[in-house]
């Protein structure tokens, strides 16, 4: 059984800081790349950024480009997304993701983790 456990989400003020983690198990971590989307209240889920199997190529929102950096850690099956100079634009449920297709589109994804908060207070 495939599962993806996000964590490391919470309530931090706008400038702040804060680092999720997503673990896999059940999967060939390292042959994936793993993806990170957002879905804030009333919109749609959207890409945040990628990151390939091997770390070499890393993929990211415009939105989020300069502030957001992702890693991973195939000796731990897991992949992090480093989030600095937070905007209250950032809150939402920030998914992590496994796939071998298109790298924006959730249709690309095929194991999703279930979720974790972030908020940024103004």
């Amino acid at each position: 059984q495939v599962q993806l456990v996000a964590s490391g989400g919470g309530l931090v003020e706008t400038g702040g800081s804060l680092r999720l983690s997503c673990a896999g198990s059940g999967l060939a971590f390292s042959t994936y790349k793993m993806g990170w989307f957002r879905q804030a209240p009333g919109k749609e889920r959207e890409f945040v950024g990628a990151i390939s199997w091997s770390a070499s190529s890393q993929y990211y929102a415009d939105s989020v480009k300069g502030r957001f950096t992702i890693a991973r850690d195939n000796a731990k099956n897991t992949v992090y997304l480093q989030m600095n100079s937070l905007k209250p634009e950032d809150t939402a449920v920030y998914y992590c993701a496994a796939g071998s297709g298109a790298t924006p589109n959730l249709t690309g994804y095929r194991y999703w983790g279930q979720g974790t908060q972030v908020t940024v207070s103004s």
